[in-house]
């Protein structure tokens, strides 16, 4: 097999898409088979830490409307996370590899508190970390979580799961005819208001030289294709 083009990176795998084709809470058959796509890649030496999302079990931003703080809808939200990276931990140990949680707020009788330099010393001795409770602070996406931590663990790119193959000129589900975008810049995203990531995320990439890789999570082996460097999804990157 040939050589993996990166050696660190950070996988951001959205809430929805663990809900698999129930569309809410955790579909196990799902998260089962990202972990064993996970622990393929794992063998390869590939130093992995994934962000994960909780808009499966509940969204922070889209709670407002019904009277809740928007403060207390995003740690509620935080919190979903937190069930999300536990779930997965445990459906890759099974699989034999070694995982850690690490979480932005401090719940200690489930997982480490997020370090940075424990968390890198982890993904050192060839173990997955899942950084869960995004940011700690409300107001800010995971997808901003998932950039802050690429930025912090040094990693050479973000694959941004999700459940479409890439980034269009308009909605797919909605036209036919929309086209799949093989390449951007961070100003195409932000201009354009394409739905890569939020500006807050995307701008952090952007100054940090992180691309993002867009890719469809539901095809089983793009995990490990987009980390091989395979053509896979939209590249978001500098020029």
């Amino acid at each position: 097999m040939k050589t993996p083009k990166y050696s660190r990176v950070v996988l951001k795998l959205s809430g929805e898409a663990l809900a698999g084709c129930r569309g809410f809470g955790i579909d196990v058959e799902t998260i089962q088979r990202i972990a064993s796509e996970i622990a393929e890649v794992h063998k390869l030496g590939v130093q992995m830490a994934v962000v994960v999302g909780g808009g499966n079990i509940w969204r922070g931003i889209e709670a407002v409307g019904t009277g809740i703080e928007r403060s207390t809808a995003d740690y509620m939200g935080m919190l979903a996370t937190v069930l999300n990276a536990l779930a997965l931990q445990d459906l890759l140990e099974k699989l034999g590899v070694p995982t850690r949680v690490q979480t932005a707020i401090e719940m200690r009788a489930v997982a480490e508190p997020y370090i940075r330099r424990r968390a890198i010393r982890h993904l050192e001795k060839e173990r997955v970390v899942i950084f869960a409770a995004g940011t700690g602070n409300p107001f800010f996406s995971t997808d901003t979580a998932a950039a802050l931590r690429a930025a912090e663990m040094d990693a050479e790119v973000i694959l941004k799961a999700t459940k479409v193959d890439g980034v269009y000129d308009s909605d797919p589900a909605k036209n036919p005819d929309a086209e799949r975008l093989p390449n951007l810049t961070y100003l195409d995203v932000i201009n354009r208001g394409l739905r890569v990531m939020d500006a807050t995320a995307t701008s952090l990439c952007m100054d940090n030289g992180i691309p993002i890789i867009v890719f469809n999570m539901l095809v089983k082996g793009n995990i490990l294709r987009t980390i091989m460097g395979e053509d896979v999804g939209t590249t978001v990157r500098r020029d």
